[in-house]
């Protein structure tokens, strides 16, 4: 916490004439902090910034094993007004491929104790393309998540990356894995499931109940500026994108020396600039406002050209300074980004 609050007292003279839209405590287990340290967190930013509590969106990550109904009422009590749950599956058998610590039965507990601690913002997250699932798992899961009274669910499939445990068996893994017909009808699925639950698809991995889409993660997709604090966060500042250093000794050394912890940075261009915030801000199924990103700069012919070859192939829609993806685009949004990037 000490390291923390230099980091806080470094980095808030930038905040002072800034109105705080959203907090987030994720990464790791933040859960595991516990309310005390969390409260006195947010006193920090009470005592400094403009701050209505309840205008602001206050998130907490949690996997389910560590939730427990008295924690989660002092993190309610501490300010705490949105929970994220890694649940991931609903299945043990797949929760167990992944390494999970949790069952289905505790997620689902978790979810109740939220619930009952007064926390009314409930989202979870929620993978495919796992190991050995199919589309009856797939669909029992969904029919599962309807019954939850949840109000947001970011819906993910399995990648393997470097430096993990998948990707050091990924040659055994590929046979497991559904193949892209069924990925696709996996992902399609869940949409019609979770629209007749009532959680609307508004991006293109998130659903919500009406006004719950996620404040913090919207801010990303539309280049709102943030500040991440802590080991390994990353920070969008006065179109600098920048990173803590991860090892944690090194982190709390660099502060008691005074000096940022900051060991990567990048500035992009401006035009590259443009770029990233048409594509990440397509993401959001409204579209893009291309009246709106272009008051400060224009978009580039290539990158124009770009836009109407991909609308006359399906991906976009236009209508008026309004372009948004397609069902088509939806499904083939890496093509998109890759095409305007």
């Amino acid at each position: 916490m000490v390291g923390l609050e230099k980091e806080w007292l470094f980095q808030l003279p930038h905040l002072l004439d800034k109105k705080v839209a959203s907090i987030y405590f994720g990464g790791g287990t933040p859960y595991l902090l516990g309310a005390s340290a969390i409260g006195q967190i947010l006193d920090w930013v009470k005592r400094s910034l403009s701050f209505v509590e309840e205008e602001i969106e206050i998130t907490l990550e949690a996997n389910p094993e560590n939730v427990d109904f008295d924690s989660m009422c002092a993190y309610r009590n501490a300010g705490i007004n949105r929970i994220s749950i890694g649940v991931q599956s609903l299945d043990n058998t797949l929760l167990h491929s992944l390494g999970r610590l949790h069952s289905a039965n505790k997620s689902l507990e978790a979810i109740d104790i939220a619930k009952r601690a007064g926390i009314n913002n409930i989202s979870i997250d929620l993978m495919y393309d796992l190991p050995r699932q199919t589309l009856d798992t797939w669909q029992k899961s969904l029919q599962q998540i309807k019954t939850l009274p949840i109000t947001h669910l970011s819906l993910y499939n399995l990648t393997i990356e470097p430096h993990t445990v998948f990707f050091k068996y990924r040659n055994s893994l590929a046979p497991l894995i559904p193949d892209e017909e069924t990925s696709l009808e996996m992902y399609q699925m869940a949409v019609t499931e979770l629209q007749s639950a009532g959680l609307q698809q508004y991006e293109i991995s998130a659903f919500s109940k009406e006004n719950h889409f996620a404040r913090h993660n919207t801010g990303y997709w539309t280049g709102r500026q943030f500040l991440g604090f802590g080991p390994s966060a990353f920070s969008f500042w006065e179109g600098r994108r920048f990173r803590n250093i991860a090892n944690l000794s090194k982190y709390l050394s660099r502060l008691h020396e005074g000096s940022t912890p900051i060991d990567f940075e990048e500035k992009l261009e401006p035009d590259a600039q443009q770029r990233e915030l048409l594509t990440i801000g397509l993401r959001i199924l409204e579209g893009v406002d291309l009246h709106e990103l272009q008051k400060s700069r224009s978009l580039g012919h290539e990158t124009l050209a770009s836009l109407n070859k991909l609308v006359s192939d399906g991906y976009l829609s236009s209508k008026g300074k309004c372009v948004k993806l397609t069902p088509k685009g939806i499904l083939f949004y890496d093509n998109v980004a890759s095409d305007l990037i």
